[in-house]
């Protein structure tokens, strides 16, 4: 650590790799500063739920042991992007300073981004293939470089529009790249990531766990409480709006209607799924950049009781956006790093807890999701089950190991064995031929 006092004592556990996608944005700035600061005993992990005891035992990488890299399309250092963000009262102050040497070691690890809004091809060497396979090189040369026994690649930059041609967006350039370089994926946004349908077969024989969509840290988190509560005291909600009111890189990036409208599904399809149908009424998403990284959320619930009486409930959410996410994406990391090492594979839909829109089938309640969350936590640890079978692929098979070349995907066995990441147990891949490239996002999710 950066500050002498309470320094740890230096870790044995293997190290791994979170290779984060807008890794110089908010929410990744935010939890690469908290886990140096957790991990040198400067500030409790409030909000990390794997630092409870429900987690102990379950093997899960140390916050000490974490290495940080990542892709982004903005040039702002880390120490300084730390800088403004303590100026705006998302981080301590005093603590930029505290941590600048991880900043620092992390800013080194950051790959230029791209491609950026209105990018073509531009010729040889810039197809999507190509743009995969030079991501996909930066991944496995960090893996390499910092000697780690796995890397987990986690989404966190601002939101894209949905794709409306088919083509892969940068998300999905990104997701694609994360498999094929072996690693774990997460996706904490919106964005459409692995949910693409040229996707489909190379999440199926990857041979690697991946969780998402879209964080669900603030407004989401209380209708998947609330929802609930309607449906199991009969009350028929008859209507259920909402606003949003933010700034910061978020807020400019929902400030576009197909960006917002990707993010409000999300919001839409916990209500439906606790409810049992979508009630009237919308969210809207308002830019207001002079809040910064502090966001209002506010619903209005129209419900009706016993013999028709008409009642309302209103609620007010305000938080920081980037210091409720970087817990979650530290615990994600931590989970997918460790499930992978336990051999599961395929969608890990017992993380929903921690999604608006999750991978795989699992309950919609909060309460039952934290409850398979636990039970996810029994098969983490050390004989908690056969590692080599319990995973569920996305084809619905069991057991790991990658199946064979699919589209975007590689076929195990046709590479070099030293051209595979230390630990990761999964082939690897060329090199790019051209320069290389990579995969970053409009300055992150904030």
């Amino acid at each position: 650590m950066s500050a002498e006092p309470s320094r740890p004592t230096p870790s044995t556990a293997p190290r791994f790799g979170v290779w984060l996608i807008g890794a110089r944005g908010s929410v990744a700035t935010t939890a690469i500063a908290g886990c140096a600061a957790v991990a040198g005993g400067l500030h409790p992990p409030t909000g990390m739920i794997t630092e409870t005891s429900d987690f102990a035992s379950c093997g899960l990488p140390p916050l000490s042991s974490l290495v940080f890299g990542g892709h982004d399309t903005v040039d702002c250092p880390l120490p300084k992007r730390a800088e403004h963000l303590a100026a705006g009262g998302v981080l301590p102050h005093g603590l930029p300073s505290a941590v600048h040497a991880e900043l620092v070691a992390a800013d080194r690890e950051i790959r230029p981004g791209g491609p950026l809004p209105g990018d073509t091809d531009g010729g040889p060497g810039r197809t999507d293939d190509a743009w995969i396979d030079a991501f996909a090189a930066d991944i496995r040369d960090f893996v390499r470089r910092q000697d780690l026994a796995g890397a987990v690649v986690v989404n966190v930059a601002s939101t894209e529009p949905a794709p409306a041609d088919g083509s892969l967006p940068p998300s999905s350039l990104y997701a694609a790249a994360a498999l094929r370089a072996g690693c774990a994926y997460v996706n904490f946004t919106p964005s459409t990531g692995l949910h693409h349908p040229a996707l489909t077969a190379l999440a199926a024989s990857a041979g690697v766990p991946y969780a998402g969509r879209d964080g669900k840290t603030g407004q989401t988190l209380l209708r998947s409480v609330l929802g609930p509560m309607f449906a199991q005291r009969a009350l028929a909600v008859r209507a259920w709006s909402g606003t949003n009111l933010l700034g910061g890189g978020d807020g400019a990036a929902l400030a576009d209607p197909a960006a917002a409208a990707a993010k409000n599904a999300g919001k839409e399809r916990v209500l439906a799924d606790t409810l049992g149908a979508a009630p009237e009424g919308e969210v809207h998403i308002d830019d207001v950049p002079a809040l910064g990284d502090w966001k209002t959320a506010w619903d209005h619930i129209a419900f009706d009781g016993f013999l028709g009486a008409r009642m309302v409930l209103q609620t007010t959410w305000q938080g920081c956006d980037s210091a409720l996410a970087a817990p979650l994406v530290l615990d994600l990391a931590r989970l997918a790093a460790r499930a992978q090492q336990r051999g599961l594979t395929g969608p890990l839909a017992e993380l929903g807890f921690y999604f608006k829109d999750p991978v795989g089938d699992g309950p919609a309640s909060l309460g039952e999701q934290y409850a398979e969350l636990k039970r996810f936590a029994g098969r983490l640890r050390d004989g908690g089950g056969d590692p080599g079978d319990t995973g569920v692929r996305a084809d619905g098979r069991t057991g790991g190991g990658a199946a064979g070349s699919e589209a975007y995907g590689t076929a195990p066995g046709d590479r070099a064995a030293e051209d595979r990441g230390p630990g990761d147990g999964a082939p690897g891949d060329r090199a790019a031929d051209g320069p290389r490239h990579g995969a970053g996002d409009s300055g992150g999710r904030r």
